[in-house]
């Protein structure tokens, strides 16, 4: 009888024939009362914000054709590409949850004056994608190290950890020196085949997602020798991700740094080039010793010095354009900080001089930032930002011979709810849905966060003339916290070029570097190159 009902109200709406003033309340029979629903079919009319449904959309034959096309394109990928790659560039989104690229595509197409549910970003375009599974061996809901252990050293290990097995306590030096205990990553499987490396992010160069690539460490808040409690020192030395990074294999060997965290390579006793004191207390210049180790590399620190560089003239590139992390690109100095695609484009075009190819990993890592401050305007530039280095790589290599991944670590609790209309600004107030108060509210919202918009009785207040659309404003969170947190959903994987076809299905998150050592050719696993 349920399903009889469902069925009659759902031709009565699409017929039309719906009465306005009939209220469709159906029973909410787990809570034992009803679930309030929209009122009356006004909520069906085209109301989106100012936007109606556009008239070729009312024309079946519109998504007819649309079906048609993706049908077409989808025939068309039954032809793999089987080749080996002779590139791989691994693209990853720092909390770029699954709603954040939904968001970030109807933001995107927003700009453009569109609706945006109908727009797209170029990565989702790609011909495979998949899912995969975050959580870490004693976590739920992972961090950003043991995810990039995972996608990078092709090992699960436990939360804060970082390039080093799931033996290794929380905080114990001694077993996190212990080469026993130690992981290779990609990076390392690269560089034996001689292949070129680097990597590029806009957090920190010895933040966690980038130093899965070379650390080793029980937390990844050891940047520094100051981030390391003197209770921990004291179990014997314990070195820093700064100086594995500079002075251990694979660090050493990277073609290509660049990202922000200066200070943590240089003493407290010196300025570095951002006006800002080092944080070593050891006394320690480890940009002189890479440097010195290095005598053909290049050392830039602003925008200009990158965009000025003579690649052809040097045989590495270290780029430090901050002090700590880099900012957010709506805040950015443009004179001073490069965007992620101009450092991808440097990169990239630098990397192509070896014949036998390169690894680059590239990290829009101020996606989670914003997302842990519930500042969705902010976290969807950025995904943007991402997606136009993406767009550099797509350019600047050959399909054929060049695997590109792009995934995320984790994902965010942030929400896109309430029934908005077709066109609803993304950013904006919810236009049809309300409250049991009858007050509106934000279309994303986040679970835990800093605001709750509340007034002295606990009831949510009307966020009408408090809502801008700028970096400067916090979207509401249900549960009160100085910052928001990750959340436990599978993220997305999107591929193309070589063997891009085994990037599908739902993996467990450690298992995409093993598929890019397959495609390449390299590590000790099974490779491509060994099932022939």
């Amino acid at each position: 009888m349920r399903i009889l009902l469902l069925l009659y109200f759902s031709i009565e709406i699409v017929s039309g024939r719906f009465s306005k003033d009939i209220q469709y309340h159906p029973p909410n029979r787990l809570a034992g009362r009803e679930t309030p629903r929209p009122t009356t079919t006004r909520f069906f009319e085209d109301v989106g914000n100012g936007k109606p449904t556009p008239e070729h959309e009312k024309d079946p034959e519109y998504w007819y054709s649309l079906a048609k096309l993706e049908m077409n394109k989808l025939l068309e990928q039954c032809s793999y590409n089987y080749n080996k790659a002779k590139n791989v560039i691994f693209f990853l989104g720092d909390g770029m949850a699954l709603n954040t690229l939904t968001a970030a595509r109807i933001r995107k197409g927003q700009l453009k004056g569109k609706t945006g549910e109908e727009e797209s970003l170029s990565f989702q375009r790609f011909p495979h994608t998949g899912l995969s599974k975050t959580y870490c061996t004693n976590a739920q809901v992972p961090d950003s190290a043991c995810t990039a252990t995972a996608y990078l050293c092709g090992v699960k290990t436990q939360i804060t950890s970082i390039g080093v097995t799931a033996n290794v306590a929380a905080d114990n030096c001694t077993m996190s020196m212990d080469p026993a205990n130690h992981l290779e990553s990609i990076a390392d499987w690269a560089q034996r085949a001689g292949k070129s490396t680097g990597f590029i992010t806009t957090t920190s160069l010895t933040h966690a997602s980038p130093s899965g690539l070379y650390a080793k460490t029980a937390s990844r808040f050891w940047e520094c020798d100051a981030d390391i409690p003197q209770e921990v020192q004291r179990q014997g030395h314990c070195m820093d991700m700064a100086e594995q990074l500079i002075t251990q294999t694979p660090g050493r060997n990277f073609d290509i740094m660049m990202g922000g965290g200066m200070g943590k390579f240089l003493p407290r006793t010196m300025a570095d080039a951002h006006g800002h004191p080092g944080e070593r207390l050891d006394g320690k210049n480890l940009l002189q010793l890479w440097k010195e180790i290095h005598p053909g590399g290049a050392l830039v620190t602003n925008r200009e010095e990158l965009l000025d560089l003579n690649i052809t003239q040097v045989t590495k590139i270290m780029g430090i354009f901050a002090s700590r992390l880099m900012n957010y690109h709506v805040e950015a100095n443009s004179s001073q900080e490069p965007t992620l695609a101009e450092m991808t484009e440097t990169a990239l075009k630098s990397l192509s001089f070896n014949d036998k190819g390169y690894f680059l990993f590239v990290e829009g890592g101020l996606i989670d930032y914003a997302n842990h401050n519930n500042k969705p305007f902010i976290a969807l530039d950025e995904t943007l930002e991402l997606e136009k280095a993406i767009d550099v790589a797509l350019g600047l290599t050959n399909p054929e011979e060049t695997l590109i991944v792009v995934s995320s670590d984790h994902s965010h609790p942030m929400t896109i709810a309430g029934y908005p209309g077709r066109g609803t600004d993304i950013l904006g107030l919810n236009q049809h849905d309300v409250d049991s108060n009858g007050v509106k509210y934000t279309t994303l919202t986040y679970a835990v966060g800093p605001e709750q918009y509340l007034d002295e009785n606990g009831q949510r207040i009307d966020l009408e003339d408090i809502i801008k659309e700028d970096a400067s404003f916090t979207h509401p969170s249900q549960i009160p916290s100085s910052i928001g947190t990750h959340a436990g959903d599978d993220v997305g994987i999107f591929a193309t070029g070589p063997h891009s076809h085994l990037f599908r299905g739902v993996m467990e998150q450690h298992t995409i570097p093993h598929l890019m050592a397959y495609a390449a050719c390299i590590g000790d696993g099974p490779t491509l190159c060994s099932d022939h």
